[in-house]
């Protein structure tokens, strides 16, 4: 079994680092896949002081910041894993717990998994209310749309079958790759699971992105996609060849 884990990042320079090296400590044999989505503060520097310490690491570089959407789009198609994770760069999700986001893949009950920050007794870092609100309502929206009963749509902690997230068409550049996935992963009949997880998350201050246009965004996915995307039975699609994604890859990095 091998894991290609999809780490979108975007001005990351304080977290990147220890991020790679707790994901790279996970005692799972695996791909890692960093893109990075245009930083402008010195998060390439430190990706390349990185070059030579992780042989499984690749490195695509964005020529410009386009979004989260289209940074995990690029990496999905250099994944090359049984099952393909993302990430977020930002250390408020944490690596340890991949054993259990896998587990019912490995199983062979899942085709994907998401980790519920909601579904769980673990620490939580007591932040923002409105933030809490917002995330609920969202994903009793989708639920509603969707007729799944997640918990915690909006999640940054997801494992697909790679077959799976690499047959899907994605569109959204930013955080709408959420509600975007979720709609079509539930169009497409798959089993879904949910397993509870830890989260640490951060002020502003401390560089947190998502802001409330995000969340409009978010529910405008939700009835487009809805709408827009049509029931079917799983088939996997004809594998993309890395060679012809976009971006610049550094082999060894």
């Amino acid at each position: 079994m091998k894991l290609s884990v999809v780490i979108p990042v975007y001005n990351e320079a304080a977290t990147i680092a220890e991020l790679i090296s707790r994901v790279h400590a996970v005692d799972i044999p695996k791909q890692i896949i960093v893109v990075d989505d245009g930083s402008t503060d010195g998060t390439r520097d430190v990706l390349e002081g990185l070059k030579g310490r992780y042989e499984n690491m690749r490195v695509i570089l964005q020529p410009r910041n386009r979004g989260k959407g289209a940074a995990l789009r690029l990496g999905f198609q250099h994944a090359t894993g049984d099952y393909v994770l993302v990430q977020d760069a930002d250390l408020e999700y944490d690596p340890a717990e991949y054993p259990v986001l896998l587990r019912p893949l490995i199983e062979g009950k899942a085709d994907v998994v998401y980790g519920s920050r909601f579904l769980t007794t673990k620490q939580h870092r007591v932040l923002f209310f409105w933030h809490s609100v917002g995330n609920r309502l969202l994903t009793l929206i989708s639920n509603m749309f969707t007729n799944l009963n997640l918990t915690d749509m909006e999640t940054g902690f997801k494992v697909f079958r790679r077959e799976v997230i690499q047959s899907i068409k994605l569109e959204q550049n930013r955080f709408g790759f959420e509600p975007e996935v979720t709609v079509k992963i539930a169009r497409m009949k798959l089993r879904i699971y949910e397993v509870g997880i830890s989260y640490y998350g951060r002020t502003y201050e401390e560089g947190k992105k998502i802001n409330w246009k995000d969340g409009v965004k978010a529910l405008w996915c939700i009835l487009k996609y809805s709408i827009k995307t049509p029931r079917s039975t799983y088939q996997p699609a004809p594998q993309t060849s890395p060679e012809d994604a976009t971006g610049d890859l550094l082999d060894s990095v």
